[in-house]
């Protein structure tokens, strides 16, 4: 009996000591899964703990979490307690991953889980459920790149404008860009999109609404098949669910979804090898090529300039303009480049130039022969050449180039000559200076003397004339009081205006602008509101009923505008409806 007592009491000991056993680990709702599909991780101990550390979760996204859950129950007598730590992820990609060890620390011990393997598949069909708010976002949005030539020329403008399409029934609040393309093998220029609007437009046969994100404009640099890599954005939408508020407007629920315009693929095509000009440098476009020069008679070792001009439409920044060659008679300075050009959705336009600065050494005639300029033809696909006229510079006086006799057409001796300097060359200097006496000046009986003396008496009348005007400014009681109501309005609604654009943030501040402003004008507390009582009160005070009915419409508003979509020209006519209605109540309230 004694042995049988003593193993009684052995085994009740064992268990209570198993029962205070403290267990932490990690629980995962499948370690098997779609690379489209979502994970829930539990961390659960029996006991509540401090310093609790999450692993990093380096293969998946954090989708949600993390969530913390307590339970307790007392079971005949007995204590048991649970603490939650949930989270929600996706794998980033295919392939096995591990999920490593959480630590926390429970009466100064640290525990740690057991890491978990998790086999991550290719994607799996989703059975397609109309409720479903992932499933109706998915549905519901679309980012589009579109493309307005696929098969282009080398070097010929395409445009590529980003729009997300959002259904009718359905809200976005924001997005995020998550990854930008890289344009290799494009020359690239963002055209800057101001005031995003919302517009109407049809998407795959259906009248959505759409907003333009991005536009750019790209110049191909290589043949052959090239890649446009996707925009992904991550958008929270705002989806429509089959509830409803206590005034029968159908509640809406935030869904968080990455969305991808897709590869787009550029099959560039050569420019034609047949009929290419020797002296093409790769311009494609339409374009006007002219040569000038600021003056056709001058006298040796002044100068004078020689304008290359290329203008029109087309790759401007990625060709080089021909070269001039003149006689060697002539001091060719390195050209001063004078770029215009801006890019817009059709791409380059206006105009590059090289300025020649020409300095002649001797007496004659110098022609500057003809410039000749290829491109080719987007229009006509074909090449064409435009040649510059040719221009004579007369030199009229200067010192005659011995090693030409004859100075009809000093431009073709090919030799090198000396320079001679006619000494007039720094003529436009001044070597005889011109000098001034300057007497010294003093402050005593000086106009700033006077100015300073007299100013004071000046200032006598016009400071009455100031105060005159504030005594009548004072006596405008009417007046005062609509500029202090104005005043008033734009006190109270600057961080509501501060959020336009941002929803939820908007509507929270105009709620606080307006409740904080009953506050100051009735003397209640927050707790105290409510439309009713807003009413009398205002009733009470002389305020019409019209400025009351606005003043309850707006509050409302703020109540509704978070559960459903709204537009910015929507929160601007609230906002100006706010600040027209604090301003009346203002005037009118006793």
């Amino acid at each position: 009996m004694k042995l049988k007592a003593y193993i009684i009491t052995i085994f009740l000991f064992v268990s209570q000591l198993a029962l205070a056993q403290v267990t932490f680990e990690a629980k995962v709702s499948k370690k098997k899964l779609g690379v489209n599909e979502r994970l829930r991780v539990d961390f659960e101990m029996n006991k509540d703990g401090d310093n609790f550390n999450p692993p990093s979760f380096a293969d998946f996204k954090v989708v949600g979490g993390p969530n913390q859950s307590v339970s307790q129950s007392w079971v005949n007598g007995k204590r048991s307690y649970k603490k939650t730590y949930s989270y929600f992820i996706a794998p980033k990609k295919r392939g096995q991953f591990t999920i490593k060890q959480a630590t926390i620390e429970i009466d100064g011990q640290v525990y740690k889980t057991t890491p978990i393997t998790i086999n991550v598949t290719a994607a799996v069909d989703k059975p397609k459920d109309p409720n479903d708010p992932e499933y109706v976002a998915s549905q519901n949005i679309h980012l589009v790149a579109e493309v307005s030539n696929s098969q282009p020329y080398l070097n010929e403008p395409i445009t590529v404008v980003y729009k997300l399409y959002v259904a009718p029934n359905t809200g976005v609040s924001n997005w995020r860009e998550i990854d930008n393309p890289r344009y290799n093998d494009f020359w690239s220029q963002n055209i800057e999109v101001k005031g995003r609007r919302i517009l109407n437009g049809t998407y795959n046969g259906e009248d959505y609404r759409y907003v333009v994100l991005y536009q750019k404009v790209l110049y191909p640099q290589k043949t052959g098949k090239l890649n446009i890599e996707p925009l992904v954005l991550d958008v929270t939408v705002e989806v429509p669910t089959n509830r409803r508020d206590i005034f029968g407007a159908r509640l809406t629920q935030s869904v968080n979804k990455t969305v991808s315009a897709g590869n787009r693929t550029i099959n560039v095509k050569a420019l034609p090898e047949t009929g290419k000009p020797i002296d093409f440098t790769g311009a494609v476009g339409d374009f006007d090529f002219s040569v000038s020069t600021s003056k056709n008679e001058l006298n040796a070792s002044e100068s004078f300039q020689v304008n290359v001009k290329v203008s029109g439409k087309g790759n401007l920044k990625l060709f080089e303009l021909p070269k001039l060659s003149l006689p060697s008679s002539l001091e060719v300075y390195e050209p001063e480049k004078n770029d215009n050009i801006r890019t817009n959705l059709r791409g380059m336009q206006g105009y590059k130039s090289e300025n020649y600065t020409v300095v002649p050494q001797f007496k004659g005639k110098y022609p500057i022969p003809s410039v000749s300029f290829s491109y080719f033809d987007l229009n006509t696909k074909s090449y064409k050449t435009v040649s510059s006229d040719e221009l004579v510079i007369d030199v009229l006086e200067g010192p005659t180039n011995s090693s030409n006799s004859d100075n009809n057409i000093s431009a073709m001796n090919n030799n090198k000559q000396k320079v001679i300097f006619s000494g007039e060359q720094f003529a436009f200097i001044k070597t005889t200076p011109n000098l001034i006496e300057v007497k010294p000046s003093y402050f005593f009986k000086s106009k700033l003397f006077w100015t300073a003396l007299l100013a004071p008496l000046l200032a006598i009348p016009l400071a009455m004339i100031v105060r005159r005007r504030k005594a009548e400014r004072d006596a405008d009681v009417v007046g005062n009081k609509i500029r202090k109501a104005d005043k008033l309005a734009k006190k109270y609604l600057s961080e509501a205006k501060k959020a336009l654009g941002q929803k939820e943030a908007f509507y929270i501040a105009l709620e606080r602008a307006l409740h904080n402003y009953l506050k100051a004008k009735l003397n209640i507390e927050t707790s105290d509101f409510s439309k009713d009582k807003i009413s009398a009160l205002l009733s009470e005070r002389s305020v019409t009923d019209a400025v009351i009915s606005n003043f309850i419409s707006i509050l409302k508003s703020c109540e509704l505008a978070r559960y459903t979509p709204s537009s910015n020209v929507e929160m601007q006519k609230d906002y100006d409806k706010s600040a027209k209605t604090i301003s009346a109540i203002d005037k009118q309230i006793r």
